[in-house]
């Protein structure tokens, strides 16, 4: 997230792609960029317990991902998102939020499914 939106980048990044591989980062930390869309830093992270959870805002909203171990070697990532939106824009936000969402969750999936890289160093 840190990097890009991961979202549908001809709305959320101005066009320019998301990153697609794995990339060695160093752990975020609080108080660091939440994400960079259309090439501008945005937001910051506010709560952090790694491998665990990670609380961003971005333009008034909070957004909390969090892993739940499940069954099977598997692990679930849930979003919440709030925000005090007015009650006329709050319905829209809504929807626009959901799809968006949907799709980072599942390029989040993606990358999560790629096999390791070995260390070419």
């Amino acid at each position: 997230m840190r990097l890009a939106p991961y979202s549908y980048d001809w709305i959320d990044n101005l066009g320019r792609r998301s990153p697609r591989t794995l990339l060695d980062l160093p752990e975020p930390t609080v108080g660091e960029r939440y994400t960079t869309a259309g090439r501008r830093e945005m937001g910051r992270i506010v709560s952090l317990e790694p491998q665990r959870q990670l609380t961003g805002t971005i333009l008034g909203a909070f957004m909390s991902y969090l892993l739940v171990p499940g069954g099977h070697q598997t692990t679930r990532l849930l979003l919440k998102v709030v925000m005090n939106p007015s009650r006329v824009l709050a319905p829209a936000l809504s929807v626009g939020d959901l799809v968006m969402a949907r799709r980072q969750l599942l390029n989040f999936k993606e990358l999560a499914e790629q096999a390791p890289r070995p260390n070419t160093q």
